[in-house]
């Protein structure tokens, strides 16, 4: 809120490098989101709990959209119009879970790293913060790589076929 990004407004959330990357090579990232650990009783589980929420949004999201897809898929036979609404929306779905799964990976900057934190010891958790930075090059350079392809691949497979599976959406 005091950085002005409380905002459901996507340009607030535009980092301009993060942005032309994603135009150049494929790997792109927004602004995060400040936050400051000292607001929390216990500093690790908060920031371990705030960093589940990106995810669980994500997963979240695409849940809704299959179910809204489960729904719309009878129409799609009706028109080509319809048909790309159902496809826009498993696209949508399948871009949502791989972001969520992306940033589950317990590598700095990403989510997963701060929920990793949570089990560490304090001593070995302020050598990670430390370091935390400097990764984050790493992983642009691997993801450019594509060395998270396949896992994550075959991982957002297993968890669209899951999603489809509750919503009833055909896979």
């Amino acid at each position: 809120k005091n950085a002005g990004r409380l905002s459901l407004n996507p340009i607030k959330h535009i980092d301009g490098f993060g942005l032309l990357m994603m135009l150049m090579v494929h790997v792109g990232w927004a602004k995060p989101v400040p936050v400051d650990p000292r607001y929390f009783r216990e500093p690790k589980r908060g920031m371990a709990l705030t960093a589940l929420a990106g995810p669980a949004s994500n997963f979240l999201l695409a849940t809704v959209i299959l179910g809204m897809g489960s729904l719309l898929y009878p129409l799609g036979f009706a028109s080509e119009v319809w048909a790309y609404v159902v496809l826009f929306l498993c696209y949508t779905a399948v871009l949502s879970v791989g972001l969520g799964l992306f940033n589950l990976i317990p590598i700095p900057p990403l989510d997963g790293a701060k929920i990793f934190y949570a089990i560490l010891p304090d001593r070995l958790y302020r050598v990670m913060l430390r370091y935390e930075r400097y990764v984050r090059y790493a992983v642009v350079l691997l993801a450019i790589l594509g060395v998270f392809s396949g896992p994550l691949d075959l991982c957002i497979g297993w968890v669209i076929r899951g999603l489809c599976a509750l919503t009833r959406f055909p896979f």
